[in-house]
């Protein structure tokens, strides 16, 4: 292209290209739109791939507060210079789709879309407080250094598209989207993040819809998300995230369907807390989480945790507030999750939760068998808690006791041969109805009659119930052990 087919706007940024110096179109009182700060895209692209270069100089465009007529296409184009188009509106979407780029920016811009997909970036790609009125695509694209979408604003029309789409992507460095404002969904399949990803104080909106779709995301370090307002769905199953994936203060909303689903994934920390009640249901299972810092009020009336995997758990709050998060999958009996929330009571030395958490496993348990295991468990339920309240089968014992002694005591049982029986004692004679195992003599020598008779087989029915629930209980806490 020949300088003399410039207009000056074009012929300051052609020759300040050489040198890599900045125009900046602000400085002058023409307002925004004027040909003294218009600038053609075929113009740039020229620019790009062939503009002229000074000895010792390192060639630049860098342009700020131009209107970008026309498509700037650098499809499959290797450009070796750095691109700095800040603070600029573009007529046409970019189409960088293939390119080989060393740095981009395109800080405070106003564009109709952005296309960088496949593309390779060996810098840095800096979209920060961009406004987009169409999809953003990074989809597949290599990005040496940080990606920055931050304080951006992306809108689609069509709730079905993906407003930005980084499903693929490889980022060297941080993802940077904090305070992103997005409209459609953000597509983050199968990316790889060697640094953290950033979300936090983001509004993302989707109604009905995904909001974020993240399976199998890696990320090296952390997804940090705090004061995130997420409306619709996140699907983040299979994700691979070794530090934290902090949604601390978040608001997660998509009533009707999931809010979260975070199965199959293994996660370092998992923070949820201080935050209003998660609207709509709440996907753990089969995940691995070393670190689950999670807060009772935060739960919705939907829960699944089938095969959820945990080492410790914060806050330390009594089992009553823990317990009904095991109750909300389905209504199915999940024994894994009694175990998992018992061994975390246990690390932190609480064997009373921990114990109340196995007592309510049973009886969870209970309402999944037949008429017959159920009567038998309340039996056990009532005399011993399963085994978790012995104290409980001694104070049985010390009433009935208690009451066969007098009512033996005020009315003695006829001996059946009055010479050879030894001296009533109605204790000992109490004792021996209650106690299957032990004799004391007094049992076989006395023959009581009409309600004492009746009396006396409950004694030995009650003591062989006490008996075989406490052994019971007793083995089950063994082999727990």
């Amino acid at each position: 292209m020949e300088i003399n087919d410039l207009t000056p706007a074009e012929q300051r940024v052609w020759q300040a290209y050489a040198t890599g110096a900045e125009v900046d179109f602000r400085e002058g009182t023409e307002p925004e739109g004027s040909p003294e700060r218009t600038l053609r895209a075929g113009v740039l692209r020229a620019l790009l791939l062939n503009g002229p270069r000074e000895p010792g100089e390192i060639a630049a465009l860098k342009v700020r507060g131009a209107l970008v007529t026309g498509l700037l296409d650098l499809r499959y184009a290797t450009v070796d210079s750095v691109l700095h188009l800040t603070h600029c509106r573009f007529e046409s979407a970019p189409d960088f789709v293939g390119a080989q780029l060393r740095y981009v920016s395109l800080r405070d811009s106003e564009l109709p879309g952005l296309s960088v997909t496949r593309a390779r970036i060996d810098g840095s790609l800096r979209l920060t407080r961009c406004r987009f009125d169409g999809a953003v695509r990074v989809d597949g694209a290599q990005i040496a250094g940080a990606l920055f979408i931050d304080q951006a604003d992306i809108a689609v029309g069509d709730g079905a598209q993906a407003a930005l789409q980084l499903n693929q992507v490889s980022v060297d460095d941080d993802l940077c989207a904090h305070h992103l404002r997005a409209r459609g969904r953000v597509r983050l399949d199968g990316a790889t993040v060697a640094g953290s990803l950033d979300l936090e104080d983001s509004e993302l909106h989707n109604p009905g819809g995904n909001v974020i779709d993240a399976e199998a995301l890696e990320v090296g370090a952390n997804v940090l998300g705090r004061r995130l307002r997420a409306h619709g769905r996140i699907d983040l199953r299979g994700a691979r995230i070794p530090g934290r994936l902090d949604l601390l203060h978040s608001r997660l909303s998509n009533p009707g369907g999931t809010a979260m689903r975070a199965s199959s994934c293994a996660i370092g920390e998992l923070w949820l807390r201080r935050g209003p009640r998660i609207e709509g249901m709440l996907n753990l299972r089969r995940s691995q989480i070393d670190h689950l810092n999670l807060e009772p009020e935060m739960l919705p009336d939907q829960v699944r945790i089938l095969d959820l995997t945990y080492t410790s758990l914060t806050p330390h709050v009594p089992p009553e507030q823990r317990l009904p998060m095991l109750e909300r999958d389905e209504d199915r009996f999940d024994p894994h999750g009694y175990e998992q929330l018992t061994a975390a009571y246990r690390r932190t030395g609480d064997d009373h939760a921990a114990r109340l958490v196995q007592l309510a496993k049973q009886r969870r348990h209970r309402t999944t068998l037949p008429w017959y295991g159920r009567l038998w468990g309340h039996v056990q339920d009532a005399t011993v808690g399963y085994g978790f309240r012995p104290m409980r089968a001694l104070g049985w014992l010390l009433s009935l006791l208690a009451v066969g002694s007098v009512t033996f005591a005020v009315h003695a049982p006829p001996p059946l041969k009055a010479d050879e029986a030894p001296h009533f004692n109605p204790v000992f004679y109490t004792l021996d109805l209650l106690l299957p195992v032990i004799s004391f003599g007094q049992e076989p020598a006395y023959a009581p009659d009409g309600g004492q008779q009746w009396l006396s087989y409950v004694l030995v029915l009650a003591g062989w119930i006490l008996a075989t629930t406490v052994i019971a209980g007793v083995t089950r806490t063994v082999s727990r052990q």
